[in-house]
C-alpha cells in the first residue's frame, strides 16, 4: 500500500472538456476540496474518490459522480485508486464541459484517464504501520540509546525527565524488534 504526502495536480483535455485532477493526503481532502471549489466557480463537476485507513486497520473508500452520470466517473476513479493500492489519499477532478458529449463510456475512460495521468506524477510513499512505545532510560544512557534510534529510523515522539527518562518511540514492529536485539 502506497500513499501521497502533498498534493499533486494535472490536467487532462479530451474533446473540448477539461478535467484538472488533484491528489492529496486524505486528512487534506476538505480543505483541498473547499480550496478548488472557490479557484473553479465555473466549473460543472467536482468528482471525488477517497481511500483510507481507519483505526481498526479496515480501508474505508467513497466516491461521488457529483452531476455526472451514474457510475461514470466516482467509481472509475475511485477503482484506480484501488488498483494501484493508494490508501490515506483523495482524489479531485474538476470537470469543465467543452461542449461535446462524451457518452459513458467516454467519462469512465475520461475519468481514469485523469487519475491515471495524477498517479503517474505524483510522489508515493510505502504505507507502514507505526505503533507506539514508551522505554525507560537512564540518564548515563541517553545519548547510547538515541543513537541507535537513530541508525534504525526510530522517531522519538516524546521525553519526560524524572528520576529517569521516559521516551515515547514511534515506529514499526519490526524496527522495534531489531532494536531490542541490540539493546
Amino acid at each position: 500500500m502506497k500513499f501521497v504526502k502533498k498534493e499533486f495536480n494535472d490536467t487532462l483535455e479530451i474533446k473540448k472538456s477539461k478535467f484538472i485532477t488533484h491528489l492529496c493526503p486524505y486528512d487534506q481532502f476538505k480543505t483541498v476540496m473547499q480550496r478548488v471549489k472557490e479557484e473553479h466557480p465555473k466549473a460543472r463537476h467536482f468528482v471525488y474518490a477517497y481511500r483510507y485507513l481507519n483505526e481498526f486497520d479496515q480501508v474505508v473508500e467513497n466516491s461521488s459522480d457529483d452531476g455526472e452520470p451514474k457510475g461514470t466517473s466516482g467509481r472509475p476513479s475511485l477503482n484506480v485508486l484501488n488498483g494501484a493500492n493508494i490508501i490515506n489519499s483523495a482524489v479531485i477532478i474538476i470537470r469543465y464541459f467543452g461542449g461535446i458529449k462524451l457518452g459513458t463510456g467516454g467519462l469512465v475512460k475520461a475519468y481514469s484517464d485523469a487519475v491515471n495521468l495524477v498517479c503517474t506524477n505524483a510522489q508515493f510513499f510505502e504505507y507502514e504501520k507505526l505503533i507506539k512505545k514508551d522505554i525507560k532510560v537512564d540518564y548515563s544512557d541517553l545519548g547510547k540509546i538515541e543513537y541507535k534510534l537513530n541508525k534504525l529510523d526510530i522517531k522519538i515522539t516524546n521525553k519526560e525527565f524524572g528520576s529517569n527518562i521516559i521516551l515515547t518511540l514511534e515506529s514499526t514492529k519490526e524496527k522495534f524488534e531489531e532494536f531490542d536485539k541490540i539493546s
